[in-house]
């Protein structure tokens, strides 16, 4: 296990899926390995990417990844995905919308199931995070798997949070004032070209806005 760890900290991909199997599945002396990594970690940058199922997350995470490797940082992405009733493992939806990426050396995604867990992220997420800051990736994506107003998991997790909404959401801006409305740095309007679009920029802007005033709030458009 130590030579494995070794791997892992020298940058080795396939050490670096078979620490995570390893620690996902929770084998004997899991805890020990992760207090060991911890002590390397603290250099990545951790981005969230939150929002309602097909606003475009994995589309996000996929051209921001492009223009980080632009840049010649290393970028590790964990994609949440709904667990499989037949396997327990990711239903890989996400991978599947990053292939300009996938074949990309400098880019590690992961797929992972939520298996019950209700905050928007799988239950071993940010420890799968800190093996990707220890194995050398500059920065961390996690990608939620699209829950709603519950995911707020991701606060905790990212450094910087970006909420993704779409025209059609309309309803949906009331239901995460007291849910992911709160925990954004970022908030992204996508599919602009569709009827509605203006309005709920208005909508978003103003409820931002009401935040901006009750708690000295400046989030980004």
């Amino acid at each position: 296990m130590n030579d494995l760890i070794e791997q892992v900290l020298a940058g080795k991909r396939h050490a670096v899926a078979k620490l995570i199997s390893y620690v996902e599945n929770e084998h004997d002396g899991y805890q020990d390995i992760l207090d060991t990594v911890h002590t390397h970690t603290g250099n990545a940058y951790r981005i969230g990417i939150t929002g309602p199922p097909g606003a475009g997350k994995s589309t996000l995470t996929g051209q921001l990844t492009q223009l980080i490797r632009k840049t010649d940082n290393k970028v590790g992405i964990i994609a949440v995905d709904p667990t499989s009733p037949f396997s327990g493992g990711a239903v890989l939806g996400d991978r599947l919308r990053m292939n300009q990426v996938i074949l990309d050396s400098g880019v590690f995604i992961r797929s992972m199931a939520t298996r019950g867990n209700l905050g928007g992220l799988a239950s071993k997420t940010t420890e799968v995070a800190d093996i990707l800051d220890a194995a050398g990736y500059h920065y961390v994506i996690y990608e939620t798997v699209g829950v709603g107003q519950i995911e707020l998991d991701i606060a905790e997790a990212a450094d910087t949070t970006i909420v993704m909404i779409t025209p059609e959401g309309g309803d949906v801006i009331q239901g995460m004032k007291s849910g992911l409305m709160e925990i954004g740095d970022f908030f992204v309007l996508n599919k602009y070209d569709r009827p509605g679009a203006d309005r709920m920029r208005k909508d978003l802007e103003y409820v931002l806005h009401l935040k901006d005033i009750a708690n000295g709030w400046s989030p980004k458009v």
